[in-house]
């Protein structure tokens, strides 16, 4: 896999991007996330999605308003004593 830097080291910000057994593979040095797609637009863009998830940037939970948005009655729709399913956490 042919490299980004001239010394061999990480840079901040490091993405590799490769061809493997059909599928782009794109994987981001700092954090380690690696995602696949059909093209490397697709890989790149999966990779966006994953390193914000990963750092908690994205997936927030929704707001009741979001919810009843979408036609879920929050009140509704609880665990009531029980734990959310682990899925969930």
């Amino acid at each position: 896999m042919a490299s980004s830097t001239r010394d061999g080291d990480a840079h901040d910000d490091e993405i590799r991007l490769w061809r493997e057994d059909g599928w782009w593979i794109a994987k981001d040095v700092e954090t380690g996330v690696t995602t696949q797609g059909d093209s490397r637009t697709e890989a790149l863009e999966n990779l966006d999605d994953a390193v914000a998830l990963h750092r908690g940037e994205a997936g927030n939970e929704p707001s009741e308003e979001e919810l009843r948005e979408t036609g879920i009655e929050p009140d509704d729709n609880t665990t009531g004593d029980r734990e959310p399913p682990r899925i969930v956490e």
